[in-house]
């Protein structure tokens, strides 16, 4: 089973966050409703002659001889790849793939994809383990992708303490980054969204090594005198119009509301400074929402949009939803605690983001046990169930579940506040923050059990098979 279709991303700086972190969050969506996801850290090792073989191209590609830790989300059935998604290293550099995009008709005439190459299956666990910074990531994996290939059209994200970067494929072997300015936010939503690239100004653009000869070369580029990568790669279907670019619009209607856009507009910019600066909950709301107070939201909550309007665009948050992770590097602590990766699973309109130290040697037994049956006892299937329960009744238990989302909110932030101020020795850092992830996870898990026996007692009421002694006689 291919781990992601289409999937959400939010991108912030350190200079658009109210607290100076970089921020590269995403959700991890599917085909379907239903792929089970655990979270899961690596320890650091050593692996001399060591090669990575993947099961779903059959590419075979050496490692170098040490990996270091890092944490990830992988699928829990493995039989076709791992697909590890999103995690942070021990040098607090943060890597999600993928966020699938498509590549233009033309440019695959030249360069088309590869059936036997590096797809998004094999990215994180051929790339994380063995980067220091967030630019050496993109250079990794463009070297990666110039060799082998691949057979996807994708967009990947790196953070570390100080940079983001934002790297897109195209085509088969070619591929262009971005480092995002510190004070802006960027949002991409299943689309080729780099434009403007100068080459010449590695600082802040890469790509592959013969990026502008093959444009050149196959005449590729319809604006001359600029070098635009969403114009010369991408796409502007209709399909993106109604499928893509309303998930930006709503993203920048929340950070720049003073903004006149329409959500089918194909000309919005990749980055924009928001209106304030933006806090990790401004992220979870975004990666949690569904057009919320529009007419477009498809549970019709606060806006009074007809059926069709509820239905136009495709949602945020939806049924498809596996697994949403908030890679978060501080510069307001210190490093062997700067790193937290949030995690949040099932369909994050009802679930809650706990906040995971990635200086760790174990993870939570919940969030790593998760199995392909049913079993309220992992995290995954906990917040699938719930989402059963929740969205055919949404006007009925939205109290009960916002209520239980404030306060695992509110608990979290209080949590990561009183962790920071412990005073522990560097040698039992990485014991001391496993412990206090195991006891954040903990009441969180607590709470959502009670808030599914709260709700399978009040689902129980709302039967319309109820009938009341001595009704209509």
């Amino acid at each position: 089973m291919k781990k992601d279709s289409d999937c959400t991303e939010i991108l912030v700086g350190k200079a658009a966050s109210m607290d100076g972190s970089t921020i590269v969050a995403r959700n991890e969506d599917g085909y379907g409703p239903i792929n089970p996801i655990k979270f899961v850290v690596h320890a650091a090792h050593d692996q001399v002659n060591a090669t990575y073989h993947s099961v779903t191209t059959g590419v075979t590609v050496p490692l170098p001889d040490h990996a270091y830790r890092y944490t990830a989300t992988p699928q829990a059935d493995q039989h076709d790849g791992q697909y590890e998604e999103a995690g942070i290293n021990e040098f607090n550099v943060g890597m999600s793939a993928t966020e699938t995009t498509a590549t233009n008709p033309r440019v695959l005439g030249y360069d088309p994809l590869v059936h036997d190459g590096i797809d998004e299956e094999a990215m994180v666990t051929l790339v994380l383990p063995y980067i220091k910074s967030a630019k050496e990531g993109v250079q990794r994996l463009g070297a990666l992708l110039e060799k082998y290939g691949t057979g996807e059209c994708n967009s990947i994200a790196f953070n570390d303490q100080n940079e983001i970067w934002l790297f897109e494929t195209a085509g088969g072997h070619h591929w262009g980054a971005v480092r995002v300015p510190d004070d802006t936010y960027a949002i991409v939503p299943n689309q080729t969204v780099v434009q403007e690239m100068d080459l010449s100004d590695t600082a802040n653009y890469l790509g592959a090594s013969d990026l502008s000869d093959f444009v050149d070369r196959y005449h590729l580029n319809p604006t001359p005198g600029h070098f635009n990568f969403r114009e010369i790669f991408g796409t502007h279907s209709e399909a993106d119009a109604y499928y893509n670019t309303p998930r930006t619009w709503y993203g920048q209607k929340l950070f720049n509301p003073e903004i006149d856009q329409q959500p089918t507009d194909q000309d919005m910019p990749l980055f924009r400074h928001p209106s304030k600066q933006l806090a990790i909950e401004d992220v979870q709301f975004f990666l949690s929402s569904h057009y919320n107070g529009t007419a477009y939201d498809p549970f019709g909550t606060f806006a009074s949009g007809t059926t069709r309007e509820q239905k136009r665009y495709r949602s945020i948050a939806m049924d498809r939803n596996q697994c949403s992770s908030i890679l978060q590097i501080r510069n307001d602590v210190p490093a062997e605690r700067a790193a937290i990766q949030w995690v949040a699973m099932g369909f994050f309109a009802y679930a809650p983001y706990v906040p995971f130290f990635t200086n760790i040697n174990d993870t939570p037994a919940n969030y790593q046990n998760t199995t392909n049956a049913v079993d309220v006892n992992n995290v995954y299937w906990l917040s699938k169930t719930l989402s059963v329960l929740i969205e055919p009744h949404w006007h009925d238990f939205a109290e009960a579940v916002n209520a239980f989302r404030d306060g695992c909110q509110s608990y979290a932030r209080g949590r990561v506040a009183q962790t920071d101020a412990a005073t522990t020795d560097k040698q039992a850092m990485t014991a001391f923050l496993t412990a206090a992830n195991a006891e954040t996870a903990g009441e969180i898990s607590h709470r959502t059990h009670l808030l599914f026996d709260q709700l399978v007692k009040q689902g129980l009421l709302l039967s319309n098979t109820t009938w009341e002694k001595g009704q209509n006689l």
